[in-house]
C-alpha cells in the first residue's frame, strides 16, 4: 500500500500549478489554496489585497516511491519563473510569489539541494527568489478554483497562460506523466 506524503508549493496562480501537478504519475490529488496565511481561512478576495500574507499555492498528495519529492521540485522550478519576486506574468502581488513550504528538515535540505542544481544548470540568467520556509498552514481555496483549468479551457487565461505550461510539461517531462 502506498505511503502518501504532502508537498505545499506556490508557483504563481494556483490554477496553473494545479494543472501541472495533477498530470504527474504518483500524484493522488492537488488542492489549490492559500499557504502560510496570517489570517485563518482567508477568502480569495482577502488574499488579493496582499494583507493576509498568504500565497496562492497547491497542496500535493503524492506517492514518493513513484514521484520523488526532488522530482516534484525540479518540475516546479522549470514550469514557472522562480526569478521574479511576487509576480508570474501579468499576475502581480505577494500572493503570486514562488515558495516551497517544507514540513521537516529533510524536505528543507532537498529543496536547497534541488535549488542549487537548478541554479548551476544555467536554466535561469537571474537568481532564483523562491522562498523556502517552514510550512505554517494551508487553507483550501473556494470550490470554483478547484479543477479550474479542466473546467474552463475555453477561458483566455487557460488558453494563453496555462496551456503553454501544460504543453511544456508534456514535452519536457513525458516520462513523469500519468498514462
Amino acid at each position: 500500500m502506498a505511503q502518501f506524503k504532502t508537498a505545499t508549493l506556490a508557483g504563481g496562480c494556483f490554477w496553473c500549478t494545479e494543472a501541472i501537478f495533477d498530470r504527474l504519475k504518483g500524484v493522488q490529488s492537488v488542492m489549490p489554496g492559500y499557504a502560510n496565511s496570517k489570517v485563518a481561512n482567508p477568502s480569495y478576495q482577502a488574499v488579493c489585497t496582499g494583507r493576509t500574507g498568504a500565497a496562492e499555492a497547491v497542496q500535493i498528495t503524492y506517492d514518493p516511491s513513484v514521484m520523488p519529492y526532488e522530482t516534484l521540485l525540479e518540475i516546479f522550478w522549470h514550469l514557472h519563473d522562480p526569478t521574479t519576486l511576487n509576480r508570474q506574468g501579468n499576475d502581480i502581488g505577494t500572493q503570486y510569489r514562488s515558495g516551497i513550504y517544507y514540513q521537516n528538515d529533510e524536505e528543507k535540505q532537498a529543496a536547497l539541494a534541488v535549488k542549487a542544481q537548478v541554479e548551476q544548470s544555467g536554466a535561469y540568467k537571474k537568481p532564483i527568489v523562491t522562498e523556502i520556509v517552514p510550512f505554517a498552514n494551508f487553507y483550501p481555496a473556494e470550490d470554483y478554483h478547484k479543477d479550474y483549468y479542466e473546467n474552463n479551457r475555453e477561458q483566455s487565461y487557460c488558453q494563453f497562460v496555462i496551456d503553454p505550461k501544460v504543453q511544456k510539461l508534456l514535452k519536457e517531462y513525458r516520462n513523469e506523466l500519468k498514462v
